[in-house]
């Protein structure tokens, strides 16, 4: 050990400079995988398979530490998960979306691990994997990561009816901590060959209650304690926020709880709630998440072999086939039969989004630290199954919700990205200039606008300037404008014909 740190620290320039190199190709091949409507997290697994001990010569085979880091990882992108996810949108889908956070990944494991027990007794003519085993197998699996393809649906400017993407998005935050929890168990229950189902069902119970309760308790303590605190440096409420989410998954893990659900929950506390600098600390997370995105996918990518990808190909095929067509929609229509939220079509989309991940690698991971027989079989089924996912349904989302006509009219976007500290009791709206709001005057000062009302800001031509009474405006002008009257202000837009035009209120 102590010789290859110091190894380690005689090459410490050469590892820094790899690092930065694979990191800057990382972000060069993950712009130009976008153009191609390609997830960026297939592009950086790409990116360290390449780089890796097939590719490249970069020798990483440490699951232990791999585990660690995506332990960390998925714990920051959890919490800038639940961070980023806002209660107004998601309270109308919110039964839906843990119903198949919970339900939907249950029926998903067990549907996919009949069929790979079979499935593998067939090609065989004889038990390769156990019944647990091949459960375990689709357990490590059956959870979904939509961040892919929301970063492709964003990007490409794609908004979905029925609500859609709320649900989606809650379901992909939430449903990790069952996959994680059944992985557990039947790690568990592989080792010491029995298990009760009255025990399972407790145990799992158990997890989820104490992961709500302490993400709830401990996300209510830590915006408290960041209004609080008054810190003299604006830079330590990010870093504050970041060792908070730390604490509350470690925490909460020790006390038996899920700490992953924690870590979730409590994202979604600090998220909706009124914190100190907010903006600013959002903007750190959003930069830290995409960071340890990308070192957690390279990782993950150094760490396969892909030489032992190709003797599991055809069974790996067949299985992700099966997933993707038959276990997931399974789950999905099973698991909303008591709901009429979403029609037909939209719970295809729902069935068909149900993308594969880093959260699945790293889940099979821990069959590897735990030394398990097949543990490396496991691995690479699931590794290449992930890869499958990606490929078939990750580069055709867009075109799927076009083709089940879900594609509705983007919202307006906020063209100024201002926001008004939360002291500030005002109404902050930003309008578009038609010719029908002209004919009342092309100068600032013919427009009718309530007392206390301010037009801050024009945007023309993506140049931005500070109007005067007198300033002439344009068609296609952009205005901000703060008032401290909202209802006036939007009597004094439907005077003016002003229909294009987004608020904010504190």
């Amino acid at each position: 050990m102590v010789e290859s740190l110091h190894v380690l620290i005689q090459h410490s320039e050469v590892v820094l400079l790899i690092a930065s190199v694979i990191l800057f190709f990382s972000i060069f091949a993950g712009k130009a995988g976008f153009r191609f409507g390609l997830p960026s997290l297939l592009i950086f697994l790409g990116v360290g398979m390449l780089f890796g001990s097939d590719g490249l010569g970069i020798q990483f085979s440490n699951p232990d530490i791999a585990q660690f880091i995506g332990m960390l990882a998925l714990t920051i992108i959890l919490f800038s998960g639940g961070m980023d996810t806002k209660f107004s949108e998601v309270r109308p889908v919110m039964a839906q979306g843990l119903i198949l956070a919970t339900l939907g990944v249950l029926l998903t494991a067990i549907l996919g691990g009949v069929f790979t027990y079979y499935l593998f007794y067939w090609v065989t003519g004889k038990e390769i994997l156990s019944f647990a085993e091949a459960f375990l197998l689709t357990a490590v699996m059956s959870s979904t990561d939509s961040a892919s393809v929301f970063a492709i649906l964003r990007g490409r400017k794609v908004h979905l009816k029925e609500r859609l993407h709320s649900a989606l998005e809650l379901e992909s935050g939430s449903n990790d901590p069952m996959a994680y929890m059944l992985t557990i168990m039947l790690i568990v229950y592989i080792q010491e060959g029995n298990m009760s189902v009255t025990h399972a069902i407790l145990s799992l119970a158990i997890g989820l209650s104490v992961g709500i309760l302490a993400g709830y308790l401990l996300g209510k303590m830590l915006v408290s304690l960041i209004n609080k605190i008054h810190l003299h440096n604006e830079s330590y409420y990010p870093i504050l926020l970041l060792a908070g989410a730390i604490f509350i998954f470690a925490a909460t893990t020790l006390c038996k709880g899920n700490g992953y659900l924690a870590v979730y929950v409590a994202g979604l506390i600090v998220g909706n709630s009124k914190i100190v600098h907010k903006k600013r600390t959002g903007m750190f997370f959003d930069g830290f998440t995409w960071l340890f995105q990308i070192v957690m996918f390279l990782m993950l990518g150094l760490l396969v072999n892909p030489h032992e990808l190709l003797p599991v190909a055809g069974l790996a095929v067949s299985i992700g086939v099966f997933i993707i067509l038959v276990a997931r929609p399974l789950s999905v229509f099973i698991s909303l039969i008591p709901f009429r939220k979403f029609s037909f079509k939209g719970k295809l989309y729902i069935s068909w989004v149900g993308l594969r991940g880093a959260v699945p690698i790293i889940f099979a991971l821990y069959p590897l630290t735990a030394n398990l027989t097949h543990a490396e079989l496991i691995f690479n089924v699931v590794f290449f199954i992930t890869i499958l996912s990606l490929l078939i349904q990750g580069t055709t989302v867009v075109s799927v919700a076009n083709w089940l006509k879900l594609v509705e009219k983007p919202e307006r976007k906020d063209v100024f990205g201002i926001e008004l500290p939360d002291g500030i009791k005002s109404a902050m709206s930003e309008i578009d200039l038609t010719p029908e709001v002209l004919i009342h005057g092309n100068k600032l000062m013919d427009f009718t606008l309530p007392d206390h009302t301010l037009v801050v800001m024009v945007m023309r031509d993506n140049h931005y300037f500070i109007p005067k009474g007198n300033t002439i405006l344009k068609e296609k002008d952009k205005l901000l404008v703060i008032s401290d009257d909202d209802k006036a202000l939007l009597q004094a837009y439907q005077s003016l014909g002003v229909t294009d035009y987004t608020m904010k209120k504190n």
